[in-house]
């Protein structure tokens, strides 16, 4: 898979797989551990925790524009690397302080400050790889390879969640994280030596900005307008956390739009193409990323999760089962949608009744009274995306190898069009999904879900790493980590914008209306990007690009 790649790519691909299952793991549960009210979560209400869920994948991804800056002009990337992979770690094993909100936050804060530092340089890092004139024609496919690091590590982290959470406890999986990336860090040092050559600053261009400038013109307005929409009365778009980030985005945006100002001739158009492309893309990660909010609450009620037969018990023999009885206890109490119900005190309501899983099993498929059954832990579910990217990136580089030697290739603004289409129609998957079990009345086959996530994993596959792809390529010299941290920018916005969407899903009585609106923004995406691919071509093929 490696050969005739540079010698640094192998180690560049473990650390980032390791820092996604660090990654990944945290995030498969986190929505579950926030809404768990019976084995020591936070018990928030699904929209608070959607909330702060949106808002911290929106916050990682923000942050990288400052990492992304300082890399560039003063730590360098390997630096940066490493400090934001340590950083992250400590983060981890902060979450897995039980009971104490502090923690909680603190936690928080520190992942996010440490992906600032890692994200955006690593995927420098990697395209100056390819800067060599002997690797320049394999770019996308290195990027495509380091992508299925990523979700190598995504599909195994879940397996380790599952396991860990029902037999010793909730810090005990977000600890394993930490372990993680510990050890992506480690494979990132024992592996300098093939990426020194490719950790090279770019001096700064004549009349641009210093970092302190940059910084304090906005980060600092950044700041302040993020308190602003904070502490507005009442809301506008509906949290105070969701006006606080989208406020404090606009200076950052701002910035943006003055580099593009202030570029020099020649730079101008690769910098309107990128910005171009983030601002479509926007709208495929605030769809793409419900799979830990919405598409974990369709899996955790709506799906069937029982295990066969013939699953269930190497399953229950390796305590990797999740086994619920028909024996009643206390469990909040949840209407025909599964809303929680809230006291006068806004604590949650308990009733002493069976399994909320059962709700919308038939009574005559229900097991007989102390019964119980063994069900597929809902974060697996989070397993099938990474393990489609696995299985379906080897095909997608042979067919656009195909197609390259045949002269048939699209361009990398065709293929995130590609993408955005392809998404587009994993949506209506969903739709079907609610239409078949009759709007939740009933449960849905795991098959829809799992057809769902395959749809989008081939959209994802279009768009992500070729994304990643084009910033390196496109990205002025000076102002690369800047311009890739451009790109965790709109994958930030997007994120915030999953987490505002999800938190509304308990608000549609109808949840086939709350795919169709998915589908909806991801057509007028597409067509947005199509509609701009004649130009977007010509920026390409003006600047020796494919």
């Amino acid at each position: 898979m490696f050969k005739k790649h540079p010698s640094g790519l192998p180690f560049l691909f473990f650390t980032e797989m390791w820092e996604r299952f660090g990654y990944y793991l945290m995030i498969g549960i986190f929505l579950l551990y926030m809404t768990d009210a019976q084995k020591g979560g936070l018990s928030l209400d699904r929209a608070v925790g959607s909330d702060i869920f949106g808002t911290f994948i929106a916050l990682v991804y923000l942050t990288p524009f400052i990492g992304g800056l300082l890399a560039d002009k003063l730590l360098g990337y390997r630096r940066s690397i490493i400090l934001g992979g340590v950083l992250m770690g400590i983060g981890y094993l902060m979450l897995a302080i039980p009971n104490n909100m502090f923690s909680f936050y603190a936690s928080l804060g520190v992942m996010i400050l440490g992906n600032g530092f890692f994200k955006p340089n690593i995927s420098v890092l990697l395209g100056n790889l390819y800067n060599d004139d002997r690797y320049k024609h394999l770019k996308d496919t290195g990027y495509s390879i380091f992508y299925m690091g990523i979700n190598i590590g995504a599909f195994i982290c879940n397996f380790f969640a599952a396991w860990l959470r029902h037999n010793i406890g909730w810090g005990a999986a977000f600890a394993a994280a930490g372990v993680g990336m510990f050890i992506g860090v480690i494979v990132f040092l024992v592996g300098m030596k093939h990426y020194a050559h490719a950790d090279v600053r770019k001096p700064a261009v004549p009349g641009e900005a210093g970092v302190g400038q940059m910084l304090s013109s906005v980060l600092l307005p950044a700041i302040v307008a993020g308190i602003a929409g904070w502490m507005l009365p009442g809301n506008i778009f509906g949290s105070d956390s969701t006006d606080a980030f989208l406020f404090g985005s606009i200076p950052v945006v701002a910035f943006y739009l003055w580099i593009l100002w202030k570029a020099a001739p020649e730079d101008k158009p690769r910098i309107k193409v990128l910005l171009s492309i983030y601002a479509v893309v926007v709208v495929f990660w605030a769809i793409f990323k419900q799979n830990g909010t919405a598409l974990t609450t369709w899996a955790e009620f709506y799906t069937d999760r029982e295990m066969p037969a013939w699953m269930a018990g190497p399953a229950e023999s390796l305590q990797m089962a999740q086994v619920v009885s028909m024996k009643d206890t206390l469990y909040p109490k949840y209407d025909g949608q599964f809303r929680t119900s809230r006291d006068a005190e806004d604590k949650i309501i308990k009733v002493n009744t069976f399994n909320p899983y059962f709700q919308n099993v038939p009574e005559a498929e229900r097991p007989p009274g102390d019964g119980s059954v063994s069900l597929i832990s809902t974060e697996l579910y989070q397993s099938v995306n990474p393990f489609f990217v696995v299985l379906l990136t080897p095909l997608l580089i042979a067919f656009f190898a195909w197609l390259r030697r045949r002269g048939k290739e699209p361009t990398t603004p065709a293929k995130i069009g590609w993408g955005l289409i392809i998404s587009a129609l994993s949506t209506l998957v969903t739709v079907w999904a609610v239409y078949a079990s009759h709007n939740g009345a009933v449960k849905a086959s795991a098959g829809w879900l799992i057809a769902a996530y395959g749809v989008i994993t081939v959209g994802e596959l279009c768009l992500s790493p070729m994304g990643l792809s084009m910033v390196s390529k496109m990205a002025p010299r000076h102002i690369t980590g800047l311009m890739m941290g451009g790109w965790q920018l709109a994958t930030s916005i997007g994120n915030k914008l999953s987490g505002v969407l999800a938190s509304m899903w308990d608000q549609y009585d109808d949840k086939a209306a709350f795919f169709w609106v998915n589908f909806v923004l991801l057509s007028v995406a597409a067509l947005a990007l199509f509609a701009m691919l004649r130009w977007l071509n010509r920026v390409f093929r003006e600047q020796g690009l494919s």
